[in-house]
């Protein structure tokens, strides 16, 4: 038997021997394992995927794959023995025996194409937020790599910040007693970008048709690539998409949150082809244990919420605001504090209970190489990604529903159904949405 298969074999006898059980598999192959370095294949390496490359780099970075040279050039010349593509597809299936793992940090909808593609063949899977398109492709997503037992992370780095680690303990010590209302929100007025009124040709180094994907064809231009694709609806998700997942993360570690039962929106007139400067959403979710039932406030606005306003707090250009029985504790990424200041001057913080994280993209690492699954894996990221982007349906749709997780449906709501499950330019039909 050859080295390489060797290899193989011990990365996925500790990989499938259970999510996060070090314990399955003898001491030596465990050793072996976390010595030996993944094959990581990258998938969008510009922009934010050039960020990722490098958060992998200390693995043997075998293939790198973006559809646009220019923009993914410095990545391209940072590794020059890993072989390039421009299409994942040819990539996936030339390499299949040669890659680990793959990192996708493609644009939101083309995220499940090839992070499903490649969990079926046993790859590891890092996937940048808000994890799919659509909440059909993010239960798929979900599904796939339960079947595949493949070590998975959403790209959510603030999660390893110390700072989020003492504001969880906080709320779970009920520092400010029960928490029945949160009130979190993005900062800026991005969104709404100009329509574009010339059409130019492609330029040689992108290649337009790959990019586009499974979205419906339209002529190119720069106000879709590289970067303005994120506020069109066919492409992105908004800053709703964008931020969501970094930032509900606090409420939803913190809380236990899962699956919301009810969602409304309200916001500008909604624009059936771009993303809006500014929008509200209120999700509601049900008790969990002795945790008594939650209203969830999501806001995109310039301003900050009225909330902070009349309560007299300071405003934070990104944050959440936990409104407990017993207080209220106000914190961003990077910050935290407890209210009222009179309060809780004297206030002793609890024990650290969660432990420091070897580094986001590592703790990724260490998961596919047989060790604790990561702290962002699909079965926690997947239910937030769902509820963020059932914020953006309830806005489009002008509905405020009921929400059957179960069902992956509105409760006698069909007017949302081509959101949740949406379909595909020929050539990029997927099953299972």
């Amino acid at each position: 038997m050859s080295n390489r298969v060797s290899r193989r074999r011990m990365l996925q006898t500790t990989a499938l021997a259970g999510v996060g059980v070090w314990t399955a598999t003898t001491g030596r192959v465990r050793a072996d394992a976390a010595m030996e370095k993944l094959n990581v294949a990258c998938i969008g390496i510009g922009g934010r995927g050039g960020a990722n490359v490098n958060g992998v780099a200390g693995e043997n970075i075998v293939a790198l794959c973006d559809v646009d040279e220019a923009r993914a050039g410095s990545a391209f010349d940072k590794h020059p023995k890993a072989k390039k593509y421009a299409d994942f597809r040819k990539m996936l299936d030339e390499m299949e025996k040669e890659i680990d793992a793959v990192v996708v940090s493609t644009p939101d909808h083309t995220h499940v194409h090839p992070g499903v593609m490649a969990m079926k063949m046993g790859k590891h899977l890092y996937c940048e937020k808000p994890l799919a398109h659509a909440v059909g492709e993010v239960r798929l997503m979900m599904r796939v790599a339960k079947e595949t037992k493949v070590a998975t992370q959403l790209g959510n780095q603030r999660h390893a910040y110390d700072n989020m680690h003492r504001v969880v303990e906080l709320i779970k010590a009920k520092a400010i007693g029960d928490v029945k209302e949160v009130h979190a929100w993005v900062g800026g007025d991005r969104g709404m970008p100009a329509m574009p009124t010339v059409f130019p040709e492609v330029p040689a180094h992108l290649n337009y048709d790959l990019w586009l994907g499974p979205a419906a064809e339209r002529p190119y231009s720069p106000e879709y690539v590289p970067y303005k694709w994120r506020f069109w609806w066919d492409f992105g998700t908004g800053e709703t998409g964008n931020w969501g997942c970094h930032i509900l993360d606090i409420p939803y570690w913190a809380l236990d949150l899962v699956h919301c039962t009810k969602v409304s929106a309200t916001g500008p007139e909604v624009d059936a082809q771009r993303t809006p400067k500014a929008m509200e959403v209120k999700y509601e979710f049900p008790a969990r244990g002795d945790l008594p039932p939650v209203t969830l406030n999501w806001y995109h606005t310039k301003t900050g919420p009225a909330v902070l306003k009349e309560n007299g707090l300071p405003h934070l250009g990104s944050g959440v605001l936990f409104v407990g029985s017993e207080g209220m504790l106000l914190c961003d990424f990077g910050k935290r504090r407890l209210y009222p200041l009179e309060k809780f001057s004297d206030y002793e913080p609890p024990e650290k209970t969660i432990p420091d994280s070897p580094g986001f993209h590592k703790e990724w690492i260490i998961a596919a190489k047989g060790g604790p699954a990561s702290t962002c894996n699909f079965d926690y990221t997947g239910p937030m990604a769902e509820t963020v982007l059932l914020g953006n349906v309830a806005y489009r749709t002008g509905q405020s529903f009921d929400w059957d997780a179960d069902a992956i449906r509105g409760v006698d709501c069909d007017a949302i159904d081509p959101h949740i499950h949406p379909t595909y330019r020929k050539g990029w039909e997927l099953d299972g949405v």
